[in-house]
């Protein structure tokens, strides 16, 4: 077989990677457009009550409260939330009121930074709400003349506004905590499908361009499993703290769980990969029965992405990786060949951290693997 010019591996690492890029925006895009849509919507109905209620000019402060506090995650709560509307608020009113009694200056920057933060860690523990309540402050100081409105406590009325709306939209449009690490979940571990199938063909063909082409898409796969395992971390963080989303933490600790789990599958199968590159270069092993296994693998590994994804039982993932992991047996696999068993012990890892995944424990998940 013709190897690959450098030119041509060199155009496909970039499509792959640029693929892999686009893959994990658009389940970005996905998870947060809605998000993203209610701090539009809050933004411009603080900044409608600022104009046309309070009868400010420039009602600045209004949506950027408002914005600051939902942000464009669905990874909120109420105390989050509150924490940076309080934190806008405290810093607003404080710069407002450096600006009407000491007026601005190189000095008066580090007075309302300082005291900023002195009084909102005097009134909460939450390191955003402190971080919030000195860079507006910072904002008010060193901006007066755009953002004056309304008087001498116009901005932080305005602040008020966007940080009550904001709280509103939180209380009365309640997120589960569970929808974005499950997206997540799904699509990372879908990655991982993508790589063991396009690895299995490889092995079947014995392409080593399909090899590297799996190697580059697991490499360029890793962003999605770390955007999974903080998402889903952050979420337990917030459902331990949070009464309504109490009864999702053992669910949360799972996906978290499972990302360290889909983590090690994935530098498995990396690992995988480039042991295989050697091996099917040298084009003189049988490699078919370790391709059908891979190949199954990637077929369950399907099944389990769906199965996270709506929080479901994997059962039929679990009962396709346990029949995969009994027959790992590299002497009966490769009887003769120690390159091809080398490849069936890196397989045995991979798929043991996929059962495990799938909810079979680490003993029972070894025990279900061939003794050698």
């Amino acid at each position: 077989m013709t190897a690959p010019q450098p030119r041509a591996i060199v155009r496909r690492d970039v499509r792959l990677r640029l693929a892999a890029r686009v893959r994990q925006g658009w389940t970005r895009v996905q998870a947060a457009w809605f998000p993203i849509l209610q701090a539009s919507v809050a933004g411009a109905l603080s900044f409608a009550i600022g104009f046309y209620v309070l009868g400010h000019a420039y009602p600045f402060f209004a949506p950027v409260s408002a914005w600051i506090a939902l942000g464009f995650t669905a990874d909120r709560s109420v105390r989050r939330v509150a924490e940076l509307a309080v934190g806008v608020a405290i810093g607003v009113a404080l710069g407002d009121l450096v600006v009407h009694v000491i007026g601005t200056g190189v000095w008066q920057v580090a007075v309302v930074l300082f005291a900023a933060a002195i009084i909102a860690r005097f009134i909460d523990r939450g390191a955003m709400l402190t971080t919030q309540a000195g860079v507006q402050a910072l904002v008010i100081v060193g901006l007066p003349a755009m953002t004056a409105t309304g008087g001498p406590v116009g901005r932080w009325t305005d602040a008020v506004v966007g940080g009550v709306v904001a709280l509103a939209i939180t209380l009365l449009t309640p997120s589960d905590p569970r929808r974005h690490p499950r997206t997540l979940a799904r699509t990372a571990v879908e990655d991982l499908a993508g790589v063991l199938r396009i690895l299995g063909r490889g092995l079947a063909e014995g392409s080593t361009a399909d090899v590297e082409d799996a190697l580059v898409r697991g490499r360029a796969s890793q962003p999605a499993i770390d955007d999974w395992s903080e998402t889903a971390k952050n979420a337990g963080d917030l459902a331990r703290v949070s009464p309504t989303n109490r009864r999702y933490r053992e669910e949360l600790a799972a996906l978290a769980g499972n990302a360290v789990l889909a983590d090690r599958a994935m530098r498995n199968a990396r690992v995988l990969a480039r042991r295989c590159r050697s091996v099917v270069a040298a084009q003189s092993h049988d490699l078919t029965p370790i391709a059908e296994q891979v190949e199954a693998t990637a077929e369950a590994t399907d099944d389990l992405a769906a199965a996270l994804g709506v929080g479901r039982d994997p059962e039929r993932a679990r009962a396709q990786l346990l029949a995969i992991a009994a027959a790992l047996d590299p002497f009966r696999l490769a009887a003769q060949d120690w390159q091809v068993q080398s490849l069936v012990l890196l397989a045995r890892s991979l798929v043991v951290d996929l059962l495990e995944a799938s909810g079979v424990a680490p003993q029972e998940a070894r025990e279900a693997l061939p003794e050698i």
